[in-house]
């Protein structure tokens, strides 16, 4: 009698504490269970650091349990083209960039998704320059120091960047362009691999987003030549942007934002978009944000859908004058 009686109570128990989530998910509430967030690099980099810390704050201030899944390559778009192709049920989101939106379209000769069509805007999170550093050992202190340097020797220095149809990438190709001046660029999938090669000393300078490199420039272990922000950053008031330097109205930046697959209910964006600005708001994560470099910038998803549109035409634009191709 004992024996069933304590058996009868552990059963109800387990049951009891299944029941919220069984409900949840049989009313149809959202999110009934865990929200997948795809990160198209790999970890270390700008894109995940950011991607972390809107996962970390969503479940610690909302209660969601977000998991982050690292999917890296071709420039992103092998991991939005998984949450493009996802079921739209708010259960898997996407931070999606500059680079998978709005330049990998003019840059690859066939996607595997259409980038306005395919996946849903939902809110911007934050934009932030990309910064051309070199190791502390380097020679070179200054930018212009660097394009005397190349001018001498065409073809000899060599520029790291995350990857092919980043910003990084086009922010040197535009450099280079308006310098007069011949680099080997070299692609890395992801931030974290192109910034252990500058470390290393196998590559020359490397052009990475804000985040990537605030932790080693903060560190000392490496020098920062110029940024490509309009305005220097508060984070780094003493490292001029490239306009100052000879290249007025140069500027490039990436942005960083959640969308998931067409289809996905509004009820739903609307919940994310909310949530995302309600976090964005909060001292603690703009402070830290801007200490690395990004600036925080959560809207409406309209806002966000008209930005996508516009880089899209921008740099659609930059790559055809150029005739930038990816091997």
């Amino acid at each position: 009698m004992n024996r069933r009686y304590f058996l009868q109570l552990a059963t109800a128990g387990a049951a009891g504490a299944t029941m919220p989530w069984l409900a949840q998910a049989q009313s149809g509430h959202w999110p009934a269970t865990a929200i997948k967030l795809i990160v198209p690099f790999p970890p270390g980099g700008g894109t995940d650091t950011v991607s972390r810390l809107v996962a970390e704050k969503l479940t610690t201030s909302k209660k969601w349990q977000m998991i982050v899944d690292n999917r890296p390559g071709a420039a992103g778009n092998i991991g939005l083209d998984q949450a493009a192709k996802a079921k739209p049920d708010g259960y898997t989101l996407a931070m999606a960039q500059t680079s998978n939106m709005a330049i990998n379209p003019a840059l690859y000769p066939k996607m595997l998704f259409d980038p306005l069509k395919d996946l849903k805007p939902i809110v911007q999170v934050c934009a932030q320059p990309v910064i051309l550093v070199v190791r502390k050992e380097s020679p070179f202190k200054t930018l212009a120091e660097f394009i005397a340097a190349a001018k001498k020797a065409p073809g000899k220095y060599t520029m790291a960047q995350a990857g092919m149809g980043t910003v990084g990438h086009l922010a040197g190709e535009m450099l280079t362009r308006a310098a007069g001046i011949e680099v080997m660029q070299v692609p890395y999938k992801g931030a974290g691999p192109g910034m252990n090669d500058l470390m290393g000393g196998q590559v020359d300078t490397y052009f990475g987003s804000a985040a990537s490199v605030m932790p080693q420039l903060q560190a000392g272990s490496i020098r920062g030549l110029a940024t490509t922000s309009a305005k220097r950053l508060g984070a780094l008031p003493d490292l001029p942007t490239v306009a100052e330097q000879g290249f007025p109205d140069f500027e490039a930046t990436t942005w960083l934002g959640l969308v998931g697959p067409d289809g996905l209910p509004d009820d739903i964006v609307k919940q994310v978009n909310a949530a995302v600005v309600d976090v964005m708001a909060s001292k603690d994560v703009r402070d830290r944000l801007q200490a690395e470099g990004n600036e925080p910038n959560a809207g409406t998803p309209q806002a966000f859908a008209a930005l996508i549109r516009s880089e899209h035409d921008k740099w659609g634009k930059l790559i055809r004058e150029a005739n930038i191709k990816i091997s």
